[in-house]
């Protein structure tokens, strides 16, 4: 944020950390900490029958074909059981949306976009989800729910990533790294509301980004679609240095 009045490089102050001269520590680099290696997610498959014409070749076939924006598709867990976020992150411009939802389950799915569908309305909606891609999970397992409309237009298109490979919708995934720093991995989501998680999504789509340039993902979304459309999600634009991706963000 403050590069430009700063006399010295971005290695030289990791250098400064390592040795010891601020209060600040590599712990608080999330980026910095070695982290555990993950252990391999092992996923409840869709039915095969729905991956049929919507696989990840079928993925590359179609952007080529049709080579419109696309939104990856995921969810984040809280606790063992109880709420959790889909999260819909607009690759293009960084963007992400997080619903939150009272059980994983494909039924909350089909509600939160039929949510979506009544927010922006059929041309809006059709404009900022023309694909998605998302995984395996049981949640996702009736994509023809989530394709069309209460009329049976169809209103968007559904394809599976290959089974685990999350690389294929690698965006999601790092884009996930900061919500875990608002909400560690583990943390129940049952104490939080919607306007909770607007608030986390306004800090997290008003941080700078280097392959933005350091602009915004908020800046870049709102030349895309308006600001009209984020107002209508509950998110804000948060001044660069009241940005705030700790736990502390939503500590009551």
């Amino acid at each position: 944020t403050h590069k430009d009045e700063l006399s010295v490089s971005e290695k030289s102050i990791y250098n400064y950390i390592d040795g010891g001269m601020f209060e600040l520590k590599n712990i608080d680099l999330p980026r910095k900490v070695r982290y555990r290696a993950r252990r391999k997610k092992v996923e409840h498959k869709v039915d095969p029958k729905c991956r049929e014409g919507r696989t990840y070749e079928d993925y590359l076939k179609y952007i080529a074909e049709n080579p419109v924006p696309v939104v990856q598709m995921d969810t984040v867990k809280g606790g063992i059981a109880g709420k959790v976020l889909l999260t819909l992150h607009f690759v293009e411009s960084g963007f992400m949306i997080a619903l939150l939802r009272d059980s994983n389950s494909s039924k909350n799915v089909i509600k939160a976009f039929r949510y979506l569908y009544h927010l922006f309305g059929q041309e809006m909606f059709k404009k900022l989800f023309p694909v998605i891609l998302t995984d395996n999970g049981s949640e996702f397992s009736n994509p023809l729910r989530i394709e069309a409309d209460e009329n049976g237009e169809i209103r968007t298109r559904i394809f599976y990533c290959d089974s685990n490979r999350p690389d294929q919708k690698g965006s999601i995934e790092v884009n996930h790294e900061f919500i875990r720093r608002v909400i560690p991995k583990g943390t129940s989501l049952d104490e939080y509301t919607q306007y909770d998680i607007n608030i986390m999504m306004s800090h997290i789509n008003s941080y700078g980004r280097k392959r933005l340039n350091d602009r915004s993902p908020y800046r870049v979304f709102k030349v895309m679609y308006g600001e009209e459309v984020i107002k209508r999600l509950g998110i804000e634009k948060i001044p660069r240095d009241e940005i705030n991706l700790t736990p502390e963000l939503l500590k009551r």
